[in-house]
């Protein structure tokens, strides 16, 4: 059946509500009704039971479920590291080696370590913080700086990488569509992702040339001319309120508790492409692939300190629930995020707005409509995997019909998604980078949004361009 106009009902639905309540799961699960309340005749009743059973219908599908307890796995990885010294022993190796002494290379070291760490956007902000923040103060460095350099290393880099919870999520996403080589389309996605690629670029160069231009230029005279990194009239966000665990008393801390299982998943992402692939890595699933290394790496984590008389096994598998439990809510959001997929699909939503689309847009501009599209709605909304999960669904299928290049459109969702959440006052990226980096939350907005809207404005031009290269 075409459903016409009503297919686009769930998601612009979700949409709205996202961007007028800031609650993102509450708009996604009320674009899930309403797509199956239009499915099942404009049933009320019958739409919220097919709601409920598309939901549940999340887990027949295993690329899903391996996906969603990957994320929920990340939790008892970070809880682990922490309790065990391995995130405490990190963060003193590195400052035992006296690696920052002028302003550029206590900079340096904040960038470095945000790249190194990159299993979470929020952990990588927060490690990344504690290392840099003393040496900032010292150095009269301002916070905004800082908060500035860990939220340009965080989403904008874990984006780019597959094996995390990031790839692993939009890899889930693509995987619900039908795409048989998902990987591969991620990956090639990478060299289009234009907006993730010009950020660190830029925080790169920023911290090479120690320039700055605007607000962020005025912050970083007022710490060196009078030592105040933090303005008077400013409000403080401290990192140690984010912080859900910390190590356990009268044990030394180890580097290796976390560098060792960081090593572990890094090593066992290819492997188990490898296996599944059956010898060709880009045919492997990464589902799969995702969920084996997360297990490994937790294994070791917990393997670890038990040897090292740290922890007793109750005590691994206490911690584990309890990380495991943190991460709830990102699992429900995953829940909902291929809940609302499936609706669209079943609604025919990807194929109208692509046959739309096609009556008046030319394929070559798509990936800069897309791109606009969804940073709209993650600087609305303030979640770029909720973008993500809206998006994909829409613009994989449509791609698929006016036969756009597929990496390039789900680039532009993920390029626009991060731009959005990296500006948003309201993201919890932005939130975490504010509190690691012990700076007002609005200053740190303020001061990166230039840098931000820059960077923006060369990705949609790249899209604008490659557009045309691929599509003459």
């Amino acid at each position: 059946m075409d459903y016409g106009w009503l297919s686009i009902v769930p998601p612009l639905l979700a949409i709205l509500l996202a961007i007028i309540t800031r609650q993102v799961y509450v708009s996604l699960f009320l674009g899930i009704l309403s797509g199956w309340v239009i499915l099942s005749g404009w049933s009320l009743p019958g739409g919220l039971a097919a709601s409920i059973q598309s939901m549940t219908d999340v887990f027949q599908d295993p690329g899903n479920t391996r996906v969603i307890m990957f994320c929920a796995l990340i939790g008892a990885l970070i809880t682990l590291t922490q309790r065990s010294g391995g995130v405490n022993g990190f963060v003193d190796w590195l400052r035992r080696r006296n690696l920052a002494q002028t302003p550029r290379s206590a900079a340096a070291l904040a960038g470095i370590t945000g790249f190194v760490i990159f299993i979470e956007s929020s952990i990588c902000a927060l490690i990344a913080g504690s290392v840099a923040r003393p040496l900032f103060e010292r150095l009269r460095i301002s916070r905004e700086k800082l908060a500035y350099i860990l939220d340009s290393t965080s989403a904008p880099k874990c984006v780019l990488i597959p094996l995390n919870a990031w790839g692993a999520f939009v890899i889930g996403l693509l995987e619900t569509e039908g795409l048989s080589d998902t990987v591969q389309v991620f990956i090639k996605s990478i060299p289009y992702n234009f907006y993730a690629i010009l950020v660190i670029i830029m925080v790169v160069f920023f911290i090479v040339t120690a320039m700055d231009f605007g607000p962020m230029k005025k912050a970083e005279q007022r710490a060196r001319t009078t030592g105040k990194t933090i303005s008077d009239n400013s409000v403080p966000m401290v990192s140690d309120e984010v912080t859900s665990i910390g190590p356990k008393e009268g044990i030394p801390f180890r580097a290796f508790n976390m560098i060792v299982p960081v090593i572990v998943m890094m090593t066992m992402m290819p492997v188990g492409l490898y296996i599944t692939g059956e010898g060709d890595m880009l045919a492997g699933t990464g589902s799969t692939a995702v969920l084996w290394s997360v297990l490994a790496s937790i294994f070791v984590a917990g393997l670890l300190p038990v040897i090292q008389k740290i922890f007793t096994f109750r005590e691994v598998f206490d911690l584990s629930l309890k990380g495991i439990g943190g991460m709830m809510p990102l699992a429900i959001v995953m829940i909902l995020a291929f809940s609302i997929g499936d609706t669209s699909r079943e609604l025919g939503t990807g194929v109208f707005v692509a046959s739309v689309a096609d009556d008046f847009l030319h394929p070559r501009y798509i990936a800069a409509v897309i791109f606009i599209t969804s940073a709209f709605i993650a600087f609305s909304t303030g979640t770029s995997w909720g973008v993500f999960a809206i998006m994909i669904p829409i613009a994989v299928p449509t791609a698929l019909i006016m036969d756009v290049n597929i990496p390039l459109s789900v680039a532009a969702v993920l390029g626009g998604g991060v731009f959005g959440d990296h500006v948003s006052p309201i993201s919890d990226t932005t939130l975490v980078s504010s509190m690691a980096a012990a700076s007002d939350h609005i200053d740190h907005v303020r001061t990166q949004l230039p840098y931000a809207l820059i960077a923006a404005f060369g990705a949609t031009m790249l899209y604008l361009v490659f557009g045309i290269l691929l599509h003459p």
